[in-house]
Formats: C-alpha cells, structure tokens, sequence
C-alpha cells in the first residue's frame, strides 16, 4: 500500500481529499494535518510515500516544506492541490520535485489520474532493479505522451481519461439520464453533459427528450457503436 499524508489547511477540502482517496485502490491514509509542523512531526514518525500538499497555510508555506524534504533527502513524493496558480509557485513546486499540481477546484478524475500515474511508476520502479532507455521513455515518460497526443483529437475542454469513465459506465447502465451518468461517475452534471454531446455526436448514443412533471429530461441509450471511439480511448 502507498502511505499517503494530507496536508491541508481548510478541514473541508482536508475532507474531500480524504474521500477521494478512499476511492482509489492502493493508498492508505497516514494521517490528515493542518500546518506544515504538523506535517515535519509525523513525517519523523512515520513511513510516509506521498504527500498531498497545499501551498498556503497558517504558519507555513507548503512549498517551503517540500524544499526542506529534498534537503533532508527524504524518499518521499508529493502532488500539489492548491488554488495557487500562478507560474512561480508551480515552476518552484516543479523544481522542489513535485509529481504533479492540482489547481482547486478540480474533479475526482483528474485525483484519480495523479493517483495511479504515480502508482504505476512506483510498480515499475518496485518490480524492476534496472531500466533500459526504451524501458525508460516506453513505461515513464511515453504514456504521459502518448496521452497529451491523443488528447489533442478531441473537443476542448474533453479528456482521455474522463471519457473512458464514461463510457465505461455507460457500457453498464445501457440507458440513463444526465443526472443518473453524473451520479455513477461522479462527474459534475456540467462535464457529463460535454461528453454525452460528443457521443452522441459520435452515434454512441442515441438522445430522447423525455416529458413528464416538471422539466424535459433528456435520456440516453447505448447503441454498441464502439468502432467510432478508436483513435479517442
């Protein structure tokens, strides 16, 4: 299991991070703190592999505990969740060795996705002694790559990874509503709705304005067309 520890100031977002990470396979929550001297006392007393770090907090600059664990040469990672988006701090985070930077708010998919890119890279590194250069750009570097590339060929403001949720789920559930796809992936109802235009687009699925009570609900059913999907997954 990886040892996670959260480092966040606002309880709720603390929280959300906490739920998150229960949802994906492999991580083990440590322990949640609120200030980076919390963070220094149970990094000194226990095993920690990565760090869910905030960047402002009272008493402590989050990317100034992260410079002071590469001092240190503590074998441990960090992703960034912060709502500091300005380059400095996320060029400073880059060279103080973060694996990757989450800018609040952000969706569960793309927690997920920092989650099980730094998961995979562990395996391979737990499971290998030795890497050759292929290895290297093949099982590291590639897939990030490989990723951005196929990125490119969908709609902006659509991911990869988002839209293999999606259609994964969809695959299950064969019929059901804006609302119902968001419950199941959680996935905002505004971004679920992106992706079912794009698919239904695609012939993917098939749209019905449904009325009843109140306001006309769209509903949507599967229609096995997986072909057009190539080249996007």
């Amino acid at each position: 299991m990886i040892k996670v520890l959260i480092i966040e100031d606002d309880p709720m977002v603390a929280e959300f991070n906490k739920r998150y990470l229960d949802k994906v396979d492999g991580f083990a929550l440590v322990d949640v703190v609120h200030t980076t001297k919390e963070a220094k006392s149970v990094l000194e007393l226990e095993k920690v592999d990565l760090m869910l770090l905030d960047v402002f907090m009272p008493g402590g600059n989050g990317l100034e505990l992260l410079r002071e664990v590469r001092e240190r040469g503590l074998a441990v990672d960090a992703i960034l969740i912060t709502a500091a988006s300005d380059t400095e701090k996320i060029q400073s985070a880059l060279r103080f060795g973060a694996i990757d930077y989450l800018i609040k708010p952000f969706e569960f998919d793309r927690f997920k996705q920092a989650l099980l890119r730094f998961k995979e890279k562990q395996t391979i590194f737990h499971n290998s002694e030795k890497l050759s250069q292929d290895e290297i750009d093949q099982r590291l570097f590639e897939p990030e790559k490989s990723e951005m590339e196929t990125d490119k060929s969908l709609p902006k403001g659509l991911t990869k990874n988002t839209l293999q949720v999606i259609v994964e789920t969809i695959k299950e559930l064969k019929n059901f509503s804006t609302d119902e796809l968001a419950e199941h992936t959680n996935i905002s109802r505004v971004s679920v709705r992106k992706y079912l235009v794009f698919l239904t687009e695609l012939k993917v699925l098939e749209e019905t304005l449904v009325y009843g009570i109140g306001r006309p609900v769209y509903q949507y059913s599967y229609k096995e067309n997986d072909k057009v999907l190539e080249g996007y997954l």
